[in-house]
């Protein structure tokens, strides 16, 4: 984001009574937390992508070759 647009967006909030500042804060900060808690998945989701794909093949092969059986989800 260029400096204008952050400049801008602090005037928006700072014409705003203190009270709701500190609520457009919060949920400035939430977001931020949700954006980096999403980058984190994505990141992680690729590094164990090539592993899920292995687990992926190896039960259908598994299943292919009648050497898997059905899950009792009661034993969870």
């Amino acid at each position: 984001m260029s400096s204008s647009a952050i400049t801008t967006i602090v005037k928006m909030v700072e014409s705003l009574p203190d009270d709701l500042q500190e609520q457009v804060a919060e949920h400035i900060r939430e977001y931020i937390i949700d954006l980096e808690d999403e980058a984190r998945w994505e990141s992680s989701f690729k590094k164990s992508q090539d592993k899920l794909v292995t687990a992926a093949r190896q039960a259908k092969q598994e299943i292919a070759e009648g050497r898997s059986m059905p899950m009792d989800y009661k034993q969870l």
